[in-house]
């Protein structure tokens, strides 16, 4: 699947048939922060805390957000929230 394709599931009423990471991001394009956090809280690796990371992020919640940076041994992100979306999307594919 490509990133185009993955977005293009965005307009369907439910996640394409893909692992935890790319759902929890997909509920959060889809306008869904709460349940793309349920999703994030249970994917218990770096993937995880990256996702983690940006949806805290997007949250407004830096503090919190930095930790689970640290945790993904990723930088802290300094992009727009929409690329760092698309940057992940495009990792996890």
């Amino acid at each position: 699947m490509t990133l185009d394709e993955f977005t293009a599931t965005l307009t369907g009423t439910a996640p394409p048939g893909v692992g935890a990471p790319l759902r929890a991001l997909w509920y959060d394009a889809h306008g869904d922060w709460n349940q793309a956090h349920q999703v994030a809280q249970d994917i218990d690796d770096a993937t995880g805390a990256w996702i983690h990371a940006y949806l805290h992020r997007k949250e407004g919640d830096l503090g919190n957000a930095a930790y689970w940076y640290r945790r993904a041994q990723q930088p802290v992100a300094a992009d727009s929230l929409d690329d760092e979306w698309r940057r992940i999307v495009t990792a996890l594919l």
